[in-house]
């Protein structure tokens, strides 16, 4: 049974970054490795902006932990990237010692208490794009997202320092917050390579009629299209859930947490647990608008909730 989590890509598949290529070997070659995701976005998209050469005005400074390298993407975010991956209110926030520090130990958490969920930070996560809201623009931050027209590349705010999705918030700050949605981002970046290249939904199968499954916790949020998930969006959240779980289950059972983070971690632990299950068993309801293939990763689901 595959698994429903890779934790390496496919060598030679759509997102190896070192396959034989003409547009990544010359990216390769002039140096502008940080420029390949955006390569691959310009043919998901295929809206035929060359978001890759606009990626060339990033600079980035690299954060190197445990063997692996990150671009930590600085300058001015090009607008036509910020129009296609929804961040056009959103600038990139300034480097500084304190955020480089806060990110490197988030980080080195994972890497030491956490190295399978390293291993998949690692392999999907290339990018960090660490922005705040522009000037003037009046609406509630982004905690940490990803789309999946722009692989190996997540979005975070300050908030993922404060914020473990969807209702715990700290008025302490912490890495270990900060792990949890780094983590969370290279899940979705996981699953969505499987998705891209696995048939997993039914033929026919479309996010724009797919029944929804009603999600009571967002019910106060006040934004219909968060109190009801289409299948692909609850497979994708039962999918991270089943990681995050697990991260927290570790982090309770260690004796360096403070007041602040083991009372916010064992708070998102208890209301995750309820929805996880929750989830599995709406999915199993609505098998039908999987392959076999889907059912098979939907069965694997259900192992891992299990012994949750």
């Amino acid at each position: 049974m595959q698994t429903t989590i890779a934790i390496r890509v496919e060598a030679g598949s759509f997102f190896d970054l070192d396959r034989e290529d003409p547009e990544l070997t010359r990216l390769r070659e002039e140096g502008a490795e940080q420029a390949l995701p955006f390569a691959l976005m310009e043919r998901l998209v295929k809206s035929g902006i060359p978001y890759a050469e606009h990626a060339r005005a990033l600079s980035s400074d690299s954060v190197d932990v445990a063997g692996a390298r990150f671009d930590w993407f600085a300058a001015e975010l090009p607008e036509q990237i910020a129009r296609e991956i929804s961040l056009a209110d959103y600038e990139i926030a300034e480097h500084t010692d304190g955020r480089r520090t806060a990110l490197t130990q988030a980080l080195e958490r994972l890497a030491s208490v956490h190295p399978e969920g390293f291993a998949r930070v690692k392999e999907f996560d290339r990018g960090l794009l660490w922005v705040g809201l522009k000037p003037g623009v009046r609406t509630s931050s982004l905690t940490s997202s990803s789309d999946p027209a722009l692989p190996y590349v997540i979005v975070f705010s300050e908030k993922a320092r404060h914020h473990i999705p969807p209702n715990t918030v700290s008025d302490e700050p912490s890495h270990l917050f900060l792990a949890e949605n780094l983590l969370h981002e290279a899940v979705h970046q996981s699953v969505s390579f499987h998705v891209l290249q696995r048939q997993v939904f039914a033929d026919g199968y479309s996010s724009k009629i797919s029944p929804k499954i009603e999600i009571a916790w967002r019910a106060t949020q006040g934004v219909a299209r968060n109190q009801f998930w289409e299948v692909d969006r609850a497979f994708h959240a039962t999918c991270v859930y089943n990681q995050l779980l697990r991260f927290r289950s570790i982090e309770l059972d260690r004796d360096d947490l403070t007041a602040s983070e083991r009372a916010s971690i064992q708070a998102a632990y208890d209301e995750g647990m309820p929805a996880v299950r929750y989830l599995m068993g709406q999915l199993e309801l609505l098998e039908e608008h999987f392959t076999v293939h889907g059912r098979e990763l939907l069965a694997d689901l259900r192992h891992q909730t299990d012994q949750l």
